[in-house]
């Protein structure tokens, strides 16, 4: 039966690129930070590469393969076949993600996409599947100019309703653009910060989400660039306002049922998800590093910008890590737990991976939950919050890259080649940002020292 599925999905990408006139198609993936990679094949190449593969030079990929072992093979998943609609005025090009193997067809180690598969693969063995949902923040700038400041388009706020800007038109564009690829949006609005906009994902199993999560951050990329503006991913572009989030609300299932509800407890939370919370606070530290992985990422986790800095969970408190919202009317299908922390420059495919690995770890070890903590913790002292046995989140990439580099757990969810690699690639991300001077040292110290 699953080779039939595959066999009639082949055949609907054959057919639509006939149909539709596809002049080519490029080939997806991600590099282990999370760019993405592409190269193109002509439409008579594509009934092989569906079959076979398409081999390719893996050492000229960042992470990838060393010059010694450099051939892998990009074999084109069916089922994320997309016409692009920004596609080049001269011929319909669509889109295809590919999963990389080495040329034996064993999965290649250093794909992202794979790793995730590897993950849920896992968790299927323990009777589960993982659903994502995020909420993707993000800047509109004017062109940016070397040297000088982001320069936003308005000065809008939370919610705020503006008639006829620029920065509107754009989020209607990219929402028609993203529903036009297959990805329907639940929520869009502009958020606190100037220039500032969020767009919310219709929850759906890890693995369509993050190419889901690929496929916006090019589609919003593209669409400004069309109007001349300069859309950006980066956690905090702007000082002295709230940095961009990408809060993911997670769930497990047990075929059609929600493993995270239970209509007995308090707050209709199962051990289940219980025991998922607890492993997701008690690893936090070390799988910061995958979810917050730019030096800048650390400049939004700080008190005072609705950025989560403390490891602990509530109903309703936006100041902790983990946030259970209260879904409405009860709805057992929507009972979830918001994970605050991540920001929108990780690679979906790897954050992903070192959370349900944190989260089954507590279910399949049966950790128990701390207690809830249920006061703003931006309020309390670093004596009232010991007290409570609540830790804060690494402080710098480099807190979060020596808290990655002592976990089991985070070294099992990636494999080998990815942990290491990811490591030096950090580290010297570090080191290359502690040598600047920046503005504020000497704005502080030129003229006083």
């Amino acid at each position: 039966m699953l080779e039939q599925q595959k066999a009639q999905q082949r055949e609907y990408v054959l057919r639509t690129v006939d149909e539709r006139g596809v002049r080519l198609v490029r080939l997806w993936f991600t590099d282990i930070v999370g760019n993405l990679k592409s190269f193109a094949i002509s439409p008579a190449e594509l009934e092989n590469a569906l079959e076979d593969g398409m081999t390719f030079d893996g050492s000229s990929i960042e992470g990838f393969s060393r010059v010694q072992e450099a051939d892998v093979l990009a074999i084109p998943d069916p089922n994320t076949f997309e016409v692009l609609p920004w596609a080049d005025p001269k011929g319909t090009e669509a889109r295809v993600f590919c999963n990389i193997h080495n040329l034996d067809s064993t999965p290649f180690e250093g794909d992202p996409r794979q790793v995730l598969r590897r993950n849920l693969d896992a968790a299927v063995k323990l009777g589960y599947s993982f659903y994502v949902a995020p909420d993707i923040e993000y800047f509109y700038f004017a062109p940016p100019k070397t040297g000088e400041a982001p320069q936003p388009l308005d000065e809008g706020g939370f919610f705020d309703l503006t008639t006829s800007d620029i920065a509107t038109s754009l989020r209607k564009e990219t929402i028609r653009t993203l529903e036009t690829m297959g990805i329907p949006v639940e929520y869009s609005f502009h958020e606190d910060a100037p220039s500032q906009h969020e767009i919310d994902l219709r929850h759906t199993d890890a693995l369509t989400m993050a190419d889901s999560i690929m496929t916006f951050r090019l589609a919003v990329k593209e669409v400004a660039a069309t109007h001349g503006v300069h859309a950006t991913f980066m956690p905090k572009p702007l000082e002295g306002v709230q940095g961009s989030g990408m809060h993911l609300h997670l769930s497990l299932f047990k075929g059609g049922d929600n493993a995270f509800y239970d209509e007995s407890d308090p707050y209709n939370l199962s051990p289940t998800a219980k025991a998922f919370m607890a492993g997701l606070l008690r690893h936090a530290a070390e799988i910061t590093a995958v979810t917050n992985q730019t030096v800048n990422s650390y400049k939004r986790l700080v008190p005072g910008f609705e950025a989560p800095v403390h490891v602990s969970w509530a109903r309703n408190n936006r100041s902790g890590l983990i946030r259970v919202p209260i879904p409405k009317k009860g709805n057992p299908l929507a009972t979830r737990i918001e994970y605050r922390s991540p920001d929108p420059a990780a690679n979906p495919y790897l954050a992903f991976s070192v959370m349900l690995a944190a989260g089954l770890k507590g279910v399949t070890e049966g950790y128990e939950l701390p207690v809830e903590a249920d006061a703003n913790l931006f309020e309390m002292d670093d004596s009232a919050l010991a007290k409570l046995g609540i830790e804060q989140l690494p402080q710098s990439l480099a807190d979060a890259v020596n808290s990655m580099e002592r976990s089991e757990l985070v070294l099992g969810a990636l494999g080998e080649h990815i942990f290491e690699w990811f490591l030096r690639n950090k580290r010297n991300e570090w080191r290359g940002y502690k040598t600047q001077v920046t503005p504020f040292e000497l704005n502080r110290y030129l003229r006083s020292l």
